[in-house]
């Protein structure tokens, strides 16, 4: 496993990363909560260090999945997590809707607090505004709030998310350019590269991070689907139409030369694909029980060999390059005491200066 920092942080965050969404949502099929905590420390004994979730996965099972798995070892991995929906109160939902979103400082501070009392820890590594439209990105107040969390030890590092589908170009790009933003997270991948390679361009001039979902567009990008492929009765795919998987299947046979010399699979291209812009630091493939079993987690892997133990997410980094091959040395209820110990430092690494423009 690579490891890269997050923007200009002290964070080093692996460069294939974990998005807990899979295990904790139920629009993967049916989850389990211990096979689930299995392969989440499964997925560390490859070398995986970061983690990333939201307060609305599962209404926060995924976070309570992260505490079950890393009990005691916190400053081994790095989170991150996302706020911004009121999911406490507007608990019905159909399908994927979208709940309404508060970013008024009472209730972000609320989120926060529960976020952290879920995943029994007294810090965040990576804190992002969930699906944040343009009135979030222009909320001075908002950010503020976000730097004050950073000077109170509460988070190390902050961004946005984009979405929930993919577009919100001139949400990210503003974001980038007028807040002091560690990472943007975005749909990315070969079959769908707008608009992130606007927002890759944006991030290289501002220094800023991306964490890229859906690497595989869905699973298209793994080359296991036909014509005749089903999804169960609880995915999300089964709700789309069938030309998405027909239109999906004859751009995937004009990537046929990706994998023609046998030395790396489609999915594994895929990746590649992704990580080949230096500032996407971590891409998150759709990792589930079912997909392990069907050996996801290899397909993901460029190496048979046995993973380095990935940095602590308090290693300080090289200032050098954003990538790092440097090698470093059961369950329990959730909001517990079991990470709640000191670090060896308490402060939150050095702000930038802010981007807002005067």
């Amino acid at each position: 496993m690579r490891y890269r920092n997050l923007a200009d942080t002290e964070i080093q965050v692996s460069e294939i990363g974990f998005g807990v969404w899979t295990i904790s949502t139920g629009w993967w099929g049916e989850v389990d909560d211990e096979r689930s905590v299995r392969l989440l420390r499964r997925a560390f004994e490859k070398g995986i260090n970061y983690f990333d979730t939201a307060d609305t996965y599962g209404s926060g099972k995924g976070e309570t999945l992260l505490a079950d798995a890393f009990g005691g070892m916190r400053d081994e991995v790095v989170i991150s997590t996302k706020i911004g929906y009121d999911f406490y109160n507007h608990t019905a939902r159909r399908g994927q809707q979208e709940r309404p979103q508060d970013w008024s400082e009472d209730f972000i501070r609320f989120a926060l607090e529960r976020c952290l009392k879920r995943l029994g820890t007294d810090y965040i590594d990576f804190l992002q505004l969930h699906n944040t439209k343009m009135n979030a990105v222009e909320n001075d107040g908002l950010f503020e709030l976000m730097d004050e969390f950073k000077g109170e030890g509460k988070i190390r590092s902050y961004g946005v998310a984009l979405g929930p589908k993919i577009g919100w170009l001139g949400e990210g790009v503003k974001a980038m350019r007028v807040r002091d933003l560690a990472g943007v997270q975005m749909i990315y991948n070969l079959l769908e590269q707008d608009p992130g390679r606007d927002l890759i361009e944006a991030a290289r001039e501002t220094n800023t991070s991306l964490v890229v979902r859906v690497p595989h567009s869905s699973g298209m990008l793994e080359g296991k689907y036909t014509e005749e492929t089903t999804f169960a009765k609880n995915d999300h795919r089964r709700h789309r139409p069938k030309e998405w998987l027909l239109d999906g299947l004859k751009k995937v046979e004009q990537l046929g030369f990706l994998t023609e010399s046998g030395e790396r699979t489609l999915g594994q291209a895929a990746l590649k694909f992704v990580l080949s812009a230096p500032e996407i630091s971590s891409a998150l493939p759709n990792i589930s029980p079912l997909r392990y079993r069907t050996s996801t987690m290899t397909n993901n892997s460029t190496s048979s060999q046995r993973p380095p133990t990935p940095p602590t997410s308090r290693r300080k980094s090289s200032p050098a390059s954003r990538t790092s091959t440097r090698t470093t040395s059961a369950s329990s209820p959730p909001g517990g005491e079991r990470w709640l110990r000191p670090r060896a430092n308490n402060r939150p690494p050095r702000r930038r200066a802010s981007r807002r423009s005067t």
